[in-house]
């Protein structure tokens, strides 16, 4: 038997190896006892999920395609899919106690977001409109799946129903602007789409335009973006608190890395059709992300509305990347995004394992109100949350403010002088709500402790997302050289 083709499908071997992985935990839960199998396949999912971002490492060598085309294997690839992995690793390993507690601790959990993170994977090396709607279906029907979870409470089931229903509207818009697209043009591959764009004599047909639309729609609703972002609060606070920390995390990174991906490399010429329709969400994401929180008690909502604007800030690095001219322009607003996005993960996840620690009498307490006096009955705990909200906020010298000011600054240079001052304006009214969650903790009144003691999976959690968020601004050159390097896979040149 030959081995001819297997040399040619390396560029896809991590996400080869974790679907066959994802096969083999499934029969090792279903055939391991069941009070030992949650634990095993979830320790096994974390190595498996390790080994793949060692394997994305290795075999990621200059651009590689494979799978005829289809699938593309690249330094921005990398980059993206090492925040994924990141991201998934960590969710199953603060998920365990809070699956316990809530009677919910199946091994189909850790498989689920394996699957998703497959999806995620394989969304951001996509080459080809097919196989991006395959990654993203894969994604989304195990986040489904996840959102309603927690199948004997009332709120995780009409969760994962506005999920599931809203999220199968999108993807019917998504998949009707790919088939405009496929209709007009006649392909669906990325390269053979970017030379028809980028020919002089080629006139855009009205169709591609609205096809564009519709896919932004798509995408923007999976990355929460204003107007698409209606589902968001309500599953944040219906969902499993670890599914909602997984849902703030990765599939945002991976999203945001496809929505990168597809508008600076097919339609990158076509920036004219798409530019105004990304500042718009960017705009409206940044507002109502800023004033919507205001009013929030519940912490998951708020953190919901949170997401909401920081993937409006994000997206300002997509409009500079639109300014079509100076290619170094446009890299420069990638670059910024994906500092943006890195930094994002690490607050977020920081963030989310402190709620998780929100517990009295083994139950989950969500209200902001819970967190008065943390810092006379958990001065630890108080500590690590004050550095991540002021981090959220964007206040110097941390993470957070190195992410905005990277942002900031791609759109000055791209004379979008507009955008970066709405955008500073809606970081000061967020900081309102950072901030007081801030003041509840160090100047209300102490309320009943939080439950002791705090698993050692969690402290190291926040210990190593809080030493990032801190001191970042000290070593930025791993996370700046990355982010360079990965904005150059898209612009050579």
């Amino acid at each position: 038997m030959s081995l001819a083709p297997f040399p040619a499908l390396l560029p896809a071997l991590p996400e080869i190896f974790l679907a066959i992985a994802a096969m083999i935990l499934l029969m090792i839960g279903v055939y391991s006892r069941q009070e030992q199998s949650a634990r095993i396949v979830s320790y096994a999912s974390i190595v498996v999920l390790i080994i793949t971002l060692i394997l994305v490492g290795i075999i990621t060598d200059g651009r590689t395609l494979t799978f005829g085309g289809a699938f593309v294997s690249d330094t921005f690839g990398l980059f993206i899919k090492t925040l994924v992995l990141i991201a998934s690793s960590a969710t199953i390993l603060i998920s365990r106690d809070y699956l316990i507690m809530h009677g919910i601790n199946r091994f189909e959990f850790p498989v689920l977001i394996v699957l998703a993170t497959l999806g995620m994977l394989m969304m951001v090396s996509a080459n080809d409109l097919i196989s991006l709607y395959l990654g993203l279906e894969l994604q989304s029907l195990s986040l489904y799946v996840m959102a309603a979870f927690q199948r004997d409470s009332t709120r995780s089931a009409e969760a994962g129903l506005k999920y599931f229903v809203l999220g199968a509207l999108a993807s019917g818009l998504l998949l009707y602007g790919l088939t405009l697209v496929y209709g007009f043009s006649g392909t669906t591959n990325f390269d053979s789409l970017t030379k028809l764009f980028t020919s002089e004599h080629v006139d855009v047909p009205i169709g591609i335009t609205i096809g564009i639309v519709f896919i932004v729609s798509g995408l923007a609703f999976k990355v929460s973006a204003v107007p698409f972002h209606m589902w968001t609060p309500d599953v944040y606070e219906g969902a499993p608190t670890p599914v909602t920390a997984f849902f703030a995390i990765a599939p945002k990174i991976a999203a945001m890395g496809l929505f990168i991906r597809i508008m600076t490399g097919p339609f990158g010429q076509l920036a004219g059709e798409w530019q105004q329709i990304i500042i718009f969400i960017s705009i409206a994401s940044m507002i109502l992300g800023a004033f919507a929180a205001i009013n929030q008690r519940n912490i998951k909502r708020l953190m919901a509305y949170s997401s909401i604007g920081h993937m409006g800030y994000a997206l300002i690095g997509m409009a500079v990347a639109g300014q079509l001219g100076d290619t170094a322009t446009r890299a420069d607003g990638i670059y910024g995004m994906l500092i943006y996005l890195a930094i994002y993960l690490f607050m977020n996840l920081g963030t989310f394992t402190c709620i998780l620690l929100m517990k009295r009498n083994s139950r989950m307490v969500e209200n902001i109100e819970d967190l008065a006096g943390l810092s006379k009955t958990n001065p630890a705990m108080a500590a690590a949350l004050t550095i991540f909200m002021f981090s959220m906020a964007g206040i110097p010298p941390l993470a957070g403010f190195v992410g905005k000011l990277y942002i900031f600054q791609s759109a000055i240079r791209a004379e979008l002088f507009g955008l970066a001052i709405i955008g500073v304006l809606a970081s000061v009214v967020g900081a309102f709500y950072y901030l007081r969650i801030v003041k509840v903790m160090y100047f209300d009144k102490p309320e009943e402790e939080f439950d002791q003691p705090v698993s050692l999976e969690m402290n190291g959690v926040i210990i190593v997302t809080g030493a990032v968020t801190l001191f970042l601004i000290l070593f930025p050159g791993p996370l700046l050289m990355g982010a360079a390097a990965a904005s150059a896979a898209l612009f050579p040149g």
